[in-house]
């Protein structure tokens, strides 16, 4: 009983973790990326107007920044969704993510699937979802790498989730409190999935090994 209800408040803890990435996510957006583009699209509406010859490029210019502003707000809304989307493949909400990020940042991933994924408990994919996270978040923030593999793998009786990025790496003993490194084992623990971490001056890889066990199907 007591080990059901930690369970049942680390996931809700997890959801509103993921909620909270998912508002910061809009408003990086929103303030980065969108509103560039939006002021950009009215300097240049402000000329065509000021202007008494308006020349065609400039106007096939000015549509091109607002077709690209709505792409990035079909983008977003992708990100809005994000809940319902993990409703239903949680693999592709790490898809869209990867794609997102790499187009923001302008850094490359590669992604390799070895084996159909399996059905996992949806409780149990909301928390790998949020490790997966919390390891992007810290390479992307700590590594200085702009190229990562993520690799996943089902095997008769694991669930692999890999992320590996190729930057400075860092002594994961001192940097275990100050970048989460601990919530994301005791995450894997929860569900009684195993967090291997591996860093050195190549890069640092974050492997989730998940157990394909009966009672962890829906």
């Amino acid at each position: 009983m007591e080990a059901d209800l930690y369970f049942q408040s680390e996931l809700v803890k997890t959801r509103i973790e993921i909620k909270d990435q998912t508002l910061s996510e809009i408003s990086k957006e929103l303030h980065d990326n969108i509103g560039q583009i939006i002021s950009v699209a009215i300097m240049q509406l402000n000329i065509c107007i000021s202007s008494k010859d308006v020349q065609m490029n400039e106007l096939k210019d000015l549509k091109t920044l607002l077709a690209k502003s709505l792409d990035e707000l079909r983008i977003l809304s992708r990100i809005i969704n994000k809940d319902n989307l993990l409703q239903n493949n949680f693999l592709e909400a790490i898809q869209q993510d990867l794609e997102r990020i790499k187009k923001l940042k302008k850094i490359k991933f590669n992604f390799n699937q070895i084996g159909a994924v399996p059905t996992i408990n949806k409780e149990h994919e909301l928390i790998i979802y949020r490790i997966f996270q919390e390891a992007l978040h810290n390479s992307l923030k700590h590594s200085r790498s702009d190229l990562f593999d993520f690799h996943i793998e089902t095997t008769d009786s694991l669930f692999i989730l890999k992320l590996k990025d190729f930057g400075i790496g860092y002594d994961l003993e001192k940097s275990n409190s100050g970048i989460g490194l601990n919530n994301m084992k005791l995450r894997a623990k929860l569900i009684g999935a195993e967090l291997i971490l591996n860093s050195d001056s190549t890069g640092t890889s974050v492997t989730i090994e998940y157990p394909l066990t009966q009672n962890h199907e829906d």
